[in-house]
C-alpha cells in the first residue's frame, strides 16, 4: 500500500523556492495499476521519485506497506527500495559495456544473491521477456523495444511489488511501444505487481485502470476508467 498525507517537495532554484509537490494526498492499493498524467512541470516525475524512495519529500508523510518512509535512514530507504520497488525509466539506463543478460543480473549482484539463483533467475526472465537469442548482446545491439524489454527484466528479476514506470515508451516508436505497455500489463494482471506509470501520452494514459492527473503539483483530478479493452 502507498499512502501519501499532505507531502510537499521544495526545490530551491536561483534563490527562489520551486513547489513541485503541493499539499499532495495519493494512496494506492496493492495490485493497482494507475497512470499519471500532466503537462511538463506537473509534478509527476517528481512524484514518483518519491514514491519511489529517489527523493524526500519536504514536507508531509510517506507510508509505503505501513512503514512511515520520512523517519528511515538511506541505508533503510535503500534496502526498502531494493526489495519492494523496481523502476523502468524512458532512456533505458543499461550499461553499454553488459550483455542483455549481465545488466539483468547486476541488481541481484549488488543484493549479494549467490550466483546458481542468479543464473536461474536471469534465464527464466530471459524466457518470460522472448529475449533468450539475444542474451549476449549489447545494448547497442538491441533495438529500442529489445532495450527497454531487458530494463524491464532488470526490474523485475528481484520480484518487487511495485514497478514504476517514467515515460516507458518515450523513446519507442508506436509497434514497440505497444509491446512493452503489454508486457507491464500482463506483470501486472498475471502477477498482482502494483504498476504505476507517469506519461504525456493520452494513449499510453488511457490503458490503465485509473488516471490521475496533475498541474502545478497538485492532483486535479482521479477517477477510475476502463483502461485498454483488450487487457
Amino acid at each position: 500500500m502507498i499512502e501519501l498525507e499532505s507531502v510537499e517537495r521544495v526545490f530551491r532554484v536561483g534563490g527562489e523556492a520551486v513547489r513541485a509537490l503541493d499539499g499532495v494526498d495519493l494512496t494506492i492499493a496493492d495490485g493497482e495499476y494507475a497512470a499519471v498524467m500532466g503537462p511538463s512541470g506537473s509534478g509527476k516525475s517528481t512524484l514518483l521519485h518519491v514514491v519511489g524512495l529517489l527523493d524526500r519529500p519536504s514536507r508531509g508523510r510517506y507510508r509505503l506497506d505501513g512503514v512511515d518512509t520520512t523517519t528511515l535512514g538511506e541505508a533503510q530507504r535503500a534496502r526498502l527500495r531494493r526489495e519492494r520497488i523496481g523502476f523502468v525509466f524512458q532512456a533505458f539506463h543499461l550499461i553499454p559495456r553488459m550483455t542483455a543478460a549481465e545488466n539483468i543480473e547486476l541488481p541481484m549482484i549488488l543484493a549479494g544473491l549467490p550466483p546458481r539463483e542468479r543464473r536461474r533467475r536471469v534465464t527464466r526472465v530471459l524466457r518470460d521477456l522472448g529475449l533468450a537469442e539475444r542474451c549476449g548482446h549489447r545494448p547497442d545491439q538491441l533495438s529500442g523495444g529489445q532495450r527497454q524489454r531487458v530494463a524491464i527484466g532488470r526490474a523485475m528479476v528481484m520480484h518487487p511489488g511495485i514497478l514504476l514506470a517514467d515515460e516507458p515508451t518515450g523513446n519507442l516508436d508506436h509497434r514497440a511501444g505497444a509491446q512493452v505497455m503489454a508486457l507491464l500489463e500482463r506483470l501486472n494482471r498475471e502477477e498482482g505487481i502494483t504498476l504505476l506509470v507517469v506519461t504525456h501520452d493520452p494513449a499510453v494514459g488511457g490503458r490503465a485502470e485509473r488516471r490521475i492527473d496533475m498541474l502545478d503539483g497538485r492532483i486535479v483530478a482521479d477517477r477510475p476508467q476502463r483502461g485498454d479493452p483488450s487487457r
